[in-house]
């Protein structure tokens, strides 16, 4: 079976069970049965390693990698959703498989959501765990010329701020390259976070913008991620990926449900207008008719096209790989 075939399968058997729908059609296709044979004999776990602690509480990651690795690999750096409120890596892991396919590393993270610490928190931990990244990238063969970060609605707004926050912003201070600590942290890493691109599922691009909407049918998760600090407003600007649009962030591909009623569809449009007018590499894959998420078979099959293609053409992923 080929490798394209292959990858149409496993994004299929991805879809079904993450949607809670039983993968009947898909069953039939001895191929699917291939396809996660492939995946599960062809992969080590590494799971809840202590990347920091902050408040108290240990935060984890897991590291996803092919075996028999003889060189550096292409690493895929997850952040799962939630309003910042919910949500867990463990719940997430499914989300990923169509890069487990493709042959990606993938490092799963859990961060703090609001009952344990408010805004800029997550964000924080975000940044502290590409340091971590950075710091063992010899030891787990991670590759950092080929290093991306995504994420679904706040994970996509955490992707956007791991990749797009210079160091002058101040939310890296909790983990620099240089101290050691009590728990394994890997070797010393001063060097500039950078990634290669960032793949933005439908995430929160103005943090401010949410804070007086109408709650969507969630709730209104960003003002339980701001809390009641005086302040709020100028944390939510520090928190928010239109804040950091310059030209030199990474090139980066956005996905949104023009229907979205969670996190408004204008969130990717702007973020999308703003790069374009500092020259920053972007393109918004608008999915008609889609909400936040849940999206069809057909939809994701496109979608994994055009991050494939994308990630091609700006030298992340080589061409006609996979």
């Amino acid at each position: 079976m080929s490798r394209t075939r292959a990858f149409r399968i496993g994004m299929a058997v991805a879809c079904f069970l993450a949607a809670g729908s039983p993968p009947v059609v898909v069953a039939q296709d001895s191929g699917a049965a291939e396809a996660f044979v492939r995946v599960a004999a062809g992969y080590t776990v590494t799971p809840n390693i202590t990347y920091l602690r902050a408040g108290g509480t240990d935060l984890r990651l897991d590291v996803y990698r092919p075996r028999g690795l003889s060189a550096p690999n292409q690493t895929v750096v997850y952040f799962h959703g939630g309003g910042w409120t919910n949500g867990s890596k463990e719940g997430s892991s499914l989300t990923f498989l169509p890069y487990l396919e493709m042959g990606w590393t993938v490092v799963n993270v859990a961060y703090r959501l609001a009952d344990v610490a408010h805004a800029p928190a997550a964000v924080e931990d975000a940044r502290c765990a590409l340091r971590w990244i950075y710091r063992n990238a010899a030891q787990y063969q991670f590759d950092l010329g080929r290093l991306i970060v995504t994420g679904n609605s706040a994970g996509g707004h955490l992707a956007l701020t791991t990749g797009m926050l210079p160091e002058s912003a101040g939310l890296d201070r909790q983990c620099p390259g240089d101290r050691q600590r009590s728990w394994s942290t890997g070797t010393t890493s001063t060097e500039e976070l950078r990634v290669a691109a960032i793949i933005n599922w439908y995430g929160i691009t103005d943090v401010a913008d949410l804070i007086d909407r109408t709650p969507g049918p969630s709730g209104s998760f960003t003002v339980a991620w701001l809390g009641s600090a005086g302040d709020r407003h100028e944390i939510a600007v520090r928190a928010s990926p239109l804040t950091y649009v310059r030209a030199g962030v990474p090139p980066i591909l956005t996905i949104h449900g023009d229907q979205d009623p969670i996190v408004p569809y204008s969130h990717g449009v702007r973020l999308h207008e703003a790069l374009d007018r500092v020259g920053v590499p972007n393109q918004l894959l608008t999915v008609a008719g889609g909400g936040h998420g849940g999206f069809t078979l057909e939809e994701n099959v496109r979608i994994y096209s055009a991050i494939r293609e994308f990630l091609s053409r700006h030298g992340v992923l080589e061409s006609g790989a996979n």
